[in-house]
């Protein structure tokens, strides 16, 4: 009998409730101009006719396997990921569409730099069917991604393939205490064994709709993501550690405005920290620099501009609480404009409700 070889690359897709966008998923895989792979995907007890479609796919590249009972989307892949045969794995979930040449394009760079253990590509957004190109950053670098981590997730799950040698050195795939943010836990564990970096081209098209969890579960993804960082947060902050990391995941990297000047205040000091921590313990190159100031700079100015929108800040205080060595005024003379006049009438509005008895 002829043994059979693995595959260079196994897909693992937990799926559950996906019918309606599961097939296209599937059919983007199977197109791909690098055949050589493995689909597995696994329903975790799906109670619409997502276990019937997948049953009815007759390319023997994929697999199926069939929970008896909903155990949530990490379980799924920790089973998914137990069977997994391929030197590469991908991630991809059920409703996200990879380009045709994702794998071979992703596979070329692992081949290529022996030293990174997981590789991303830049995605673009399907919404209301219209896609939209990626969102900033649009140039990264291995160390811009290891200086974003230190605040949020910086990588979309579905765009991702790493080694599966390194993977299974860890001491479990995805932690299930990580819910919702177990692929932020993911990278940070895996970092630990050698560079993350990202292709700068969208390889992979991400759905935005009602039905997926980043819309769903925001809170418990914040709350994770945050757990995910209070270990590195502990050396700088101390006890204050759950506090600074909730601030940068939700606020810096989430991008939602502050509720008042004593949080933006804080979330300066906790920035800067984290910065001048990461600087003072890696060797940055000059085009590094520049990448991270710049985005440094983007993500304050977002958060910033959404705070003095809000009507929680003003302009010049959004200026004053600016790390050191960030631009202290707003990039954009017109957008700062709009912004105050829309925050001043918000909080005359908030002052007028408050005063109503």
């Amino acid at each position: 009998m002829t043994a059979v070889s693995a595959p260079l690359i196994s897909v693992v897709m937990a799926a559950y409730n996906g019918a309606g966008l599961i097939e296209e998923t599937i059919a983007s895989v199977l197109a791909q101009d690098l055949p050589d792979l493995e689909l597995i995907v696994v329903d975790d007890a799906s109670t619409d006719d997502t276990l019937a479609r997948l049953h009815a796919q007759t390319d023997p590249r994929i697999r199926v396997i069939a929970s008896a009972t909903n155990g949530g989307p990490v379980v799924a892949r920790n089973k998914g990921f137990a069977e997994a045969s391929g030197r590469y794995i991908v991630g991809l979930d059920q409703d996200d569409l990879c380009h045709r040449d994702r794998f071979s394009t992703q596979a070329a760079w692992l081949d290529a730099h022996p030293d990174t253990v997981l590789v991303a590509c830049a995605v673009d957004l399907l919404e209301a069917g219209t896609i939209r190109p990626p969102r900033a950053p649009l140039q990264t670098s291995p160390m811009l991604i290891a200086w974003r981590m230190q605040f949020g997730n910086p990588l979309v799950w579905s765009s991702v393939m790493f080694r599966a040698d390194a993977a299974r050195q860890l001491d479990v795939f995805e932690r299930v205490d990580r819910l919702y943010a177990e692929d932020f836990d993911f990278y940070h564990r895996i970092a630990r064994l050698g560079t993350i970096a990202r292709i700068d081209r969208p390889l992979v098209t991400y759905r935005i709709h009602p039905g997926g969890a980043s819309r769903r579960f925001t809170e418990r993804m914040d709350q994770s993501a945050s757990a995910v960082l209070v270990e590195p947060y502990t050396a700088l902050f101390g006890a204050d550690a759950a506090d600074a990391a909730r601030l940068a995941v939700v606020h810096f990297t989430g991008g939602v405005a502050v509720p008042d000047l004593a949080a933006l205040d804080r979330l300066g000091i906790v920035l800067g920290r984290v910065h001048d921590h990461f600087c003072a313990t890696h060797a940055i190159a000059a085009v590094d620099q520049a990448l991270i100031q710049q985005e440094f700079a983007r993500m304050w100015w977002r958060m910033a501009d959404a705070s003095v929108r809000s009507g929680a800040v003003t302009l010049e205080e959004a200026g004053a609480a600016c790390p050191a060595g960030l631009q202290a005024s707003h990039p954009s003379r017109r957008r700062a404009i709009g912004s105050v006049a829309i925050g001043a009438g918000r909080a005359l509005l908030s002052r007028w409700k408050n005063a109503v008895p």
